[in-house]
């Protein structure tokens, strides 16, 4: 479980870093910058694990190759992208975590799952008879049942 420092480190990065993709460095990716997902700092606020969605146009394979090209531009310009949050944050934070980007693929996992539930085939469940529809009622020992909430049973 993260402390609450840990929190709110992970908050500003995750601010933060939206900002200099946006605006300090928006040259170094063509079309639209990758989206933060999610930011998870360590322990010792020395390593951050940053969690990038990349929005694309087109099919399945045409998003992946993208994404997978979009994450080789962000690890190449680490450097340059750690140091505009450095400029960043400076009066927060004594010391800059390392970042560590990860390609978050959580949305495509939730649409592949949303569709494998959707071509599933599950058949209707039996219907129960209704008090009305029971005709071994008179049958049973004791007479019919007597009704719980309301008046006698006809």
């Amino acid at each position: 479980m993260e402390s609450k420092r840990q929190q709110k480190v992970a908050s500003l990065l995750q601010q933060e870093l939206a900002a200099v993709f946006q605006r300090d460095l928006p040259h170094l990716f063509p079309g639209l910058p990758p989206g933060i997902n999610l930011v998870r700092v360590s322990p010792d606020l020395g390593v951050a694990r940053v969690y990038l969605s990349v929005l694309s146009i087109g099919s399945a394979a045409d998003k992946a190759s993208q994404g997978e090209a979009q994450m080789v531009l962000v690890k190449d310009n680490g450097k340059p992208i750690r140091q505009a949050l450095a400029k960043r944050i400076r009066r927060q934070l004594r010391i800059v975590p390392e970042l560590v980007f990860f390609l978050d693929d959580s949305a495509a996992y939730a649409a592949q799952m949303d569709r494998v539930f959707g071509d599933l085939e599950i058949p209707a469940a039996p219907t129960a008879p209704t008090p009305a529809e029971d005709t071994d009622a008179a049958t049973r020992p004791g007479g019919p049942r007597p009704r719980l909430f309301g008046g006698s049973e006809e």
